[in-house]
């Protein structure tokens, strides 16, 4: 880390967060643990043990670790506590705060071993995929490619930020000791890069944006996984918030109306086979206006693939159980069929209760329906509107009650089994079906009037009769 240079500027030591120590046999040593990562110590001295159980405590000078070292062994261990910190700074044990003045500025809070220390470059900038946000009453800065985040005490140091990411020409010029010493530390992470580097000129990095890079990194169980952030089936929010209902709590009080059930003992005798299915599903855009959806197909496609099969209560939670698999069996999804052209059914949208196989007219027929039917066209790149549009929105709480950081990335993993599980029945009942890759949540919530913090549409699938094409007819 920055060598201490001034006598304002003072270095802080602490274990890096989600650390825990496990002794060894010998009774001299211990392993340090933080997730995947851990490595062992095996002859610590007296001082050395004292050092790590105050630095698991709270940040500590690193003349105060010395001084510790001295006091607690008999023997001068200069030299030999030097190597002991170099160790824990190598493998990436040691937060690292600077102060100026007794007033803390920065921190390096490591989640992996940090690479050698780099010279600052001249001509440097604010990564693209860094990002600065609220934690608790700090600053945190990060990127998805540093092997620390710094946290940011000081206004001055956030106001740096700004600066950097804009100026031409080396940020150091002029610089006093802790904004060198800061810069100096966000060059070494990976937060601040070459202004033409590898970011802009290299695929690898070029390809991704800031915001799905981000997302990637913090739903996937790696370094931040295990550095105590929270992560998985935490229950989280047990003791503090109600969870959901696994039912919807329909808000809506247009009429409902009876969906037909499918034969599933006849169909298990009649229906093509699961191969057959897999073999020729395919996206299907064009729909035959002459020879519309029925209603009672739509009900029976949405039995087959959507309607709550059972239910059960367990610690306070409700689980449902449906034809395509949910984490946790928290079964947030919700569908809304979008209809413009269904023979018996009139045009809206309308929501599908999946407990009692019936749909509930949400709104009818008016320009926010039109839109996502004509968003759903364009997307589909198509001269014709679909028949209906399976508008598919995720009640949130459902699963983010339970789950931390990998929440969203579960609810667009539900997305794509459930958009599976409509194709293969769509294929089985000979309709045409087309999963979406966006639409238009701005729609969504005008027409059902639901908060988007507490639900919103995820996916959108195209469901209708196939137009027969003389390729399509010869085969």
């Amino acid at each position: 880390m920055s060598a201490c240079g001034g006598t304002d500027r003072q270095e802080l030591l602490a274990l890096r967060r989600g650390t825990f120590s496990v002794g060894l046999d010998n009774g001299n040593g211990c392993h340090l643990v933080a997730g995947h990562h851990a490595e062992s110590f095996p002859e610590l001295s007296r001082g050395e043990a004292e050092v790590l159980h105050r630095l698991a405590k709270k940040f500590l000078p690193v003349e105060d670790v010395r001084r510790l070292c001295a006091e607690h062994d008999a023997v001068d261990r200069g030299h030999r506590t030097t190597r002991f910190l170099d160790r824990l700074r190598n493998g990436g044990w040691l937060k690292v705060g600077v102060s100026h003045e007794d007033s803390m500025q920065y921190a390096l809070e490591p989640l992996r071993p940090p690479p050698p220390r780099r010279e600052p470059q001249d001509d440097l900038v604010l990564s693209r995929f860094a990002m600065i946000h609220r934690d608790g009453d700090e600053m945190l800065l990060e990127s998805p490619l540093a092997w620390c985040d710094v946290r940011l005490f000081d206004p001055v140091a956030v106001g740096l930020m700004a600066s950097v990411a804009t100026q031409k020409g080396s940020p150091l010029d002029g610089a006093d000791e802790v904004r060198r010493s800061l810069l100096s530390d966000l060059w070494w992470s990976g937060i601040l890069v070459e202004r033409d580097g590898s970011e802009t000129s290299v695929l690898s990095s070029r390809q991704w944006s800031p915001h799905e890079l981000w997302f990637h990194e913090h739903s996937r169980g790696g370094h931040r996984a295990y550095a105590n952030h929270g992560f998985g089936g935490t229950r989280w929010a047990d003791g503090t918030f109600d969870p959901l209902p696994a039912r919807h709590e329909t808000p809506f009080a247009g009429p409902r109306i009876a969906l037909a059930q499918a034969d599933l003992y006849a169909l298990s005798t009649t229906d093509p086979t699961l191969t057959t299915v897999i073999e020729e599903r395919s996206s299907i855009r064009e729909h035959d206006d002459g020879s519309p959806l029925t209603l009672e197909e739509l009900g029976q496609f949405l039995y087959r693939s959507a309607r709550t099969r059972g239910a059960a209560t367990h610690e306070g939670v409700e689980y449902k159980n449906r034809p395509y698999p949910s984490g946790g069996s928290a079964y947030e999804l919700e569908i809304y069929p979008v209809v413009r052209h269904v023979a018996g059914l009139e045009p809206g949208m309308y929501h599908y209760d999946a407990e009692d196989h019936e749909l509930v007219l949400v709104t009818s027929d008016g320009p926010e329906t039109r839109r996502v039917l004509r968003r759903a066209r364009m997307s589909s790149r198509q001269a014709t509107v679909p028949q209906v549009v399976l508008v598919i929105s995720a009640r949130f709480g459902r699963l983010m009650w339970n789950y931390e950081a990998m929440a969203y990335a579960l609810v667009l993993k539900h997305v794509g089994v459930l958009y599976q599980t409509m194709y293969l029945v769509a294929t089985a009942m000979g309709l045409a079906a087309c999963g979406l890759g966006s639409g238009d949540n701005v729609h969504f919530g005008a027409a059902t009037g639901i908060d988007a913090m507490v639900e919103d549409n995820v996916g959108e699938f195209m469901l209708g009769r196939p137009r027969v094409t003389p390729a399509r007819a010869a085969q």
